[in-house]
């Protein structure tokens, strides 16, 4: 790191910039040319292969410069009252966690509504495939039914300190049931 300064650095970018300057400028006189002398942009994009976008702006100079203006530009804001879709998602929440009596081992397959992945098998011997599993039912469940069915009590418990879950869900959950909240602290 010590061989060369920052001038250097800076050197090697001016000339790199110098070099793709002409490159596109020389490009460009050359596709403009070529049409002046009757070929369509559509020939010149299927014999250079260059994207209908690059020929439109070497034909039409100001055409680029407007793009290159409208990017520097700040970008986008969302609307004032614009809530993240984690914000605005309803989560549902198990009224007891007694009441979570789904599966604990074997080869289990969710219901399309819950997991249309195309893989919804989940094999409850492989712990990613189980912490896999509960964050799909976790985040997808569309009635507290589909929890009851599909979540156990108890490898809820040991897994919540592990579920990768959006941040509104885990808050809901643990409102409602404390000691979830307390296996974070206690695998922290």
């Amino acid at each position: 790191m010590d061989q060369f300064s920052e001038d250097d650095i800076r050197a090697a970018v001016a000339r790199y910039e110098a070099t793709k300057a002409t490159a596109l400028t020389e490009r460009d006189e050359q596709l403009r040319a070529f049409h002046a002398a009757g070929w369509r942009p559509v020939d010149l994009q299927r014999v250079t292969g260059y994207s209908r976008e690059t020929i439109r702006q070497a034909l039409r100079p100001e055409t680029r410069r407007a793009t290159n203006i409208s990017r520097r530009k700040a970008p986008p804001q969302p609307p004032a009252d614009y809530r993240p879709y984690g914000d605005r998602k309803p989560y549902l929440v198990a009224e007891t966690l007694a009441a979570l009596t789904g599966p604990t081992e074997g080869l289990v397959a969710l219901p399309h509504h819950l997991d249309w992945s195309g893989h919804p098998e989940y094999d409850l011997s492989r712990p990613a495939r189980l912490a896999a599993m509960y964050k799909v039912v976790l985040t997808e469940a569309s009635t507290v039914d589909d929890l009851n069915t599909w979540l156990n009590a108890d490898l809820l418990r040991r897994l919540w300190p592990t579920l990768w879950l959006p941040p509104q869900l885990r808050r809901s959950w643990e409102t409602a049931f404390p000691e979830l909240a307390a296996t974070r602290t206690r695998a922290a």
